[in-house]
């Protein structure tokens, strides 16, 4: 049975009730009567659906979309296509924040367990397959579910409508929101799962939180390592591979994608909405900004920031990351200018 998501979604709105709402100037040709059910990202909206272009990275996403209504720039208001009636406003992200607002009134709240007292504190809808050890100071939410041979530890919360699979194991004190989880997955004590993403619009006059209402998706086999944290979704899902390795202390972002199989050392930092193909290698401490594409197969050497693309295969080393045949010139040339003794004179 399909999940029936963690947010209640308000009715449709005319879109011309939107722009009126948002502060934006609907097309002239548009059909301001037209009905907007949802938000989504550029790339997954259709018909009925809202979406934004804050970023001149996705014009090639605005001219291929699909979406009815769409929040852009004044410079960029030529570029949406005929079928789509452009939202015109001077603050897109501005405008969207305020859009997920009235189509999820709900969201500013994060959905925790919502349990009742009981000991142990196991909501009465929620669902409990057998075999399962929930152990004592551990909260089972409302409508949540858990797959046989699943070991919840103490004082670890399992929110609202969060799925588990089977045979996984919840460390102590691990705090699992907006998630669903696959089966045989270990998430050791203190790891964080679906709590807000870092969404603020940033402006002059402060910065307006942008509600998160996505979600969280972790496959089979992945372990998760101590106090590691990982956001859900602003539109989309965060998503976590099947077979992956994450050690502790890592930060994933809000709708990052990580591939199969990866392997994530301590200390990673992962911008949101990067994307990580299949077996790739991030050594310790080493990060990246948002919005990136890393390749299958790419090994990023520890304390390395990579601030572009890397396409399938490569390795990677330094700040700003580069290939690692030039990483090593660069090392080598430090030290021979050290040896000459090149530094600053007095």
């Amino acid at each position: 049975m399909e999940h029936p998501g963690f947010f209640e979604r308000a009715a449709p709105f005319p879109v011309g009730v939107l722009a009126d709402k948002l502060g934006a100037q609907l097309a002239a040709s548009a059909d301001p009567d037209t009905l907007i059910r949802d938000v989504r990202p550029l790339a997954d909206a259709g018909r009925g659906e809202l979406s934004f272009l804050d970023n001149r990275k996705y014009l090639a996403q605005l001219e291929a979309t699909r979406a009815s209504a769409c929040l852009v720039a004044p410079a960029l208001a030529g570029r949406v296509p005929g079928a789509t009636a452009a939202l015109v406003v001077d603050a897109p992200y501005h405008a969207f924040a305020k859009a997920l607002t009235l189509f999820y009134p709900d969201s500013g709240t994060p959905k925790a367990a919502m349990s009742t007292l009981c000991d142990p504190p196991v909501h009465p809808s929620a669902v409990i397959e057998e075999d399962v050890r929930i152990e004592s100071g551990a909260i089972i939410g409302r409508e949540a579910k858990i797959g046989r041979g699943t070991t919840v530890a103490a004082g670890a919360v399992v929110g609202y409508r969060v799925t588990i699979g089977r045979e996984c194991y919840i460390g102590p004190g691990a705090s699992l929101t907006h998630a669903l989880i696959g089966d045989r997955v270990i998430l050791h004590a203190g790891v964080r799962v679906g709590q807000d993403g870092f969404g603020f619009a940033m402006g002059p006059k402060g910065h307006l939180k942008v509600p998160q209402v996505g979600r969280v998706i972790i496959h089979n086999d992945v372990e998760i390592g101590a106090n590691t944290c990982v956001d859900r979704g602003a539109l989309g899902d965060t998503v976590i591979g099947e077979g992956t390795k994450i050690d502790n202390l890592v930060q994933i972002a809000h709708n990052v994608v990580v591939g199969r199989h990866c392997v994530l050392v301590a200390f990673v930092g992962i911008s949101g909405s990067c994307e990580l193909g299949d077996f790739v290698v991030m050594g310790g401490q080493s990060g990246m900004v948002g919005h990136l594409k890393i390749g299958s197969g790419v090994q990023i050497a520890g304390w390395s920031h990579v601030t572009h693309d890397v396409p399938p295969g490569t390795r990677v080393g330094g700040t700003p990351a580069v290939q690692m045949v030039e990483y090593g010139r660069q090392i080598a040339a430090l030290k021979r200018i050290a040896r000459r003794g090149g530094g600053a004179r007095n």
